[in-house]
């Protein structure tokens, strides 16, 4: 894992935003252990380093579903109401520690209820764990409920109905997350048609795992604000168009992108490309445990590789931060703190 150095001692002052991470890709290998042994299931057979093997992906993943595959091995052990609060609030506490100031963490409601826990309870006891976190740490922290793209509409629509009862609680938007290539987001219309009239924000993965039609379709048919991920988006003239021009977020997320192969280097990764062309960017984990990421590792990556400023960095920074789904009030709140701390350490900000 390449972690920032003295070069990049700068990155550690910065306040940061990560707008796409999830709850299950952000366990600690020392969390599912013990949590593992509390709940009568110990991991006593496995080491320290064959546990974050099984947890955290390496060099040589091949795509998006064997990635993905890696969550198998951690769902089981986040089905109880407890589970999930500790890990929520351990969420915020690893962002708080390479100063993340703001975050929203998604999660997918039902791949949490093998227990019997119902979806609005699996809601309710994430946002807890937020809670606490913010109220220890500072950190503002909001969740994103996601419908997952091989669930059938049925159990989408209960996703949506239990998110919209949160929407005023500390839950912003929902997301459709999942095998992108096999399942498009045409599947799911309904689904975030009834969002809509929730007035319930939308941000989807798309534009990862399959082509820029997905990203078209999700802004034009599902009612995204933001996409996720999105690097494909230049696939596509019009897509890039309509992207750049309709000031359309996206949520990079370089390390895991580079990962499952949504792009297949780093000489190729967009990240600059679209900056200068004036897309409205932004930086995120996606996964810190699976991705061995954080915040400042994914700046440093820029950094290193594509050149990008303080200035720019700040840019970025702040791209999240008006770009999250918070309230009118809070966003104008943070985007004053940031640009506060910004000037003090010497950074023009716009």
């Amino acid at each position: 894992m390449m972690e920032t150095d003295k070069q990049h001692d700068w990155l550690s002052e910065l306040p940061m935003v990560d707008l796409h991470v999830h709850l299950d890709g952000s366990v600690r290998p020392q969390t599912l252990r013990e949590l593992a042994r509390e709940q009568g299931r110990p991991l006593s057979g496995e080491t320290d380093a064959r546990l974050l093997q099984l947890m955290q992906i390496d060099e040589g993943c091949a795509s998006l579903v064997e990635y993905l595959g890696k969550f198998d091995f951690v769902l089981p052990y986040l089905q109880t109401a407890s589970a999930l609060e500790r890990v929520a609030y351990e969420t915020v506490v690893q962002s708080a520690r390479h100063n993340g100031r703001y975050l929203e963490v998604r999660f997918a409601p039902l791949l949490h209820t093998r227990s019997g826990l119902k979806a609005d309870e699996v809601i309710a006891h994430v946002l807890v764990g937020l809670k606490r976190g913010e109220r220890e740490l500072g950190v503002t922290a909001r969740g994103i409920a996601i419908c997952m793209r091989h669930h059938g509409q049925g159990d989408n629509l209960q996703v949506v109905d239990a998110a919209a009862d949160y929407r005023k609680r500390g839950l912003v938007a929902v997301d459709l997350a999942g095998d992108e290539a096999h399942y498009p987001p045409q599947l799911h219309e309904e689904v975030f048609r009834r969002a809509g009239r929730y007035g319930l924000p939308v941000t989807i993965h798309a534009g990862e795992a399959a082509g820029p039609e997905n990203i078209a379709t999700a802004v034009h048919r599902l009612g995204a604000a933001r996409i996720g991920h999105g690097v494909r988006a230049r696939e596509n003239p019009e897509v890039l168009k309509l992207v750049r021009d309709g000031r359309i977020p996206l949520e990079l997320c370089p390390v895991s992108n580079i990962q499952t192969k949504a792009v297949s280097a780093w000489e190729h990764y967009p990240v600059r490309e679209y900056f200068d062309q004036g897309l409205v960017l932004t930086i995120n984990t996606d996964n810190p445990t699976v991705s061995g990421t954080s915040l400042q590792r994914e700046y440093a990556v820029l950094t290193e590789r594509f050149g990008f400023g303080k200035e720019e960095v700040a840019a970025l920074i702040m791209n999240g931060v008006q770009a999250s789904f918070l309230e009118k009030e809070g966003k104008e709140k943070l985007a004053r703190q940031f640009r506060t701390r910004f000037r003090e350490l010497g950074i023009r900000v716009s």
